[in-house]
């Protein structure tokens, strides 16, 4: 495993001033090992968790003592549970029109382009068949080939704690670093979205991400970010696709401007926050290219009988070129 880990490190190096991947693209070397590693044959498959969304601290807090006991171990791992991001206190909120337009210019010579396949850290609620539910973070990645197939590695990670064991999906820890999936997929062809390129237009990326919602009516703003996160779950954007979303979002009700964030790769971005029914979602956008970093979804009513507490992070997904 810790060549694994060493390769996750190499493609997103952990600065000196803080525990974080770093956002730039892969050299050589990383993409030639990242190969190697996606294709290798795993010793045994295995299973993954489900997602769902109303657990506890505690129960977190419950598996972590279970695993210590029965494991042995006696390094505290990461614990997954991220606290709500803080706004910072002094910053001035930018409008998404501003921040459209920022975009704009910084699409003007086209590069970075657009790239099928994903790079993500997420956080999310999840269980298995067997086990109590805990928060788990994730990073995947998943690279297309020339003849439309794909290959997807999900690991155990957490960069707010570099090298610490982590809570696995099944109450287990694993080490930093640990392979939960590897998987191949055969070639395959899809012109329906969100595996059809997303257009460079606002009208027609509207209609995009509502087909990608199979919808047939137009989404509010709670569903077009749930449409905005399986686009980035399936699609790295370049600049001009960017700058099409954030025109889109600039023209979307409900998404308020708070102000500079700093978001759990360490990477510096503005907030928008929609406050749906029960849960409110923060969108964190480069400053600069408004490309869409980061999406936060928090409880913003208790759930008592799942030990929730309003604040509580649902779920948050970092994207990474």
């Amino acid at each position: 495993m810790a060549d694994e880990l060493e390769l996750l490190r190499r493609a997103n190096p952990v600065p000196v001033d803080g525990p974080h991947f770093g956002d730039g693209p892969l050299d050589h070397h990383a993409e030639r090992q990242l190969n190697r590693l996606l294709h290798e044959r795993p010793s045994a498959p295995r299973r993954r968790a489900r997602l769902v969304w109303g657990l506890t601290a505690a129960t977190v807090v419950a598996a972590l003592v279970s695993a210590l006991l029965f494991t042995g171990q006696t390094t505290a791992p990461a614990v997954a549970a991220p606290r709500p991001l803080l706004v910072q206190a002094d910053s001035t909120p930018v409008s998404l029109k501003t921040l459209a337009e920022r975009a704009q210019a910084a699409a003007a010579d086209g590069a970075p382009k657009l790239r099928k396949g994903t790079h993500v850290q997420a956080w999310s609620m999840g269980m298995s068949d067997d086990k109590p539910p805990i928060t788990l973070p994730e990073e995947r990645i998943v690279r297309w080939n020339a003849d439309d197939s794909h290959t997807e590695i999900v690991v155990a990670t957490d960069p707010r704690h570099p090298g610490r064991p982590v809570l696995s999906g099944e109450g287990e820890l694993v080490e930093d670093g640990h392979v939960l999936s590897r998987q191949s997929y055969p070639p395959s062809w899809s012109d329906a979205p969100p595996q059809s390129p997303p257009p460079t237009d606002v009208t027609r990326l509207r209609a995009y991400l509502q087909e990608a919602e199979y919808s047939k009516t137009p989404l509010h703003t709670g569903e077009l970010l749930h449409a905005v996160a399986s686009l980035l779950d399936t699609w790295t954007l370049g600049a001009r696709e960017s700058a099409t979303l954030a025109r889109l979002l600039a023209d979307t009700e409900g998404l308020k401007p708070l102000g500079q964030v700093t978001d759990r790769l360490g990477r510096r971005g503005q907030a928008y926050v929609y406050d749906g029914s029960g849960a409110r979602r923060m969108l964190i956008m480069d400053p600069v290219t408004g490309a869409v970093l980061g999406l936060e979804t928090t409880f913003t009513k208790a759930e008592p009988e799942y030990g929730v507490k309003a604040g509580d992070v649902m779920s948050y997904s970092a994207w990474m070129r």
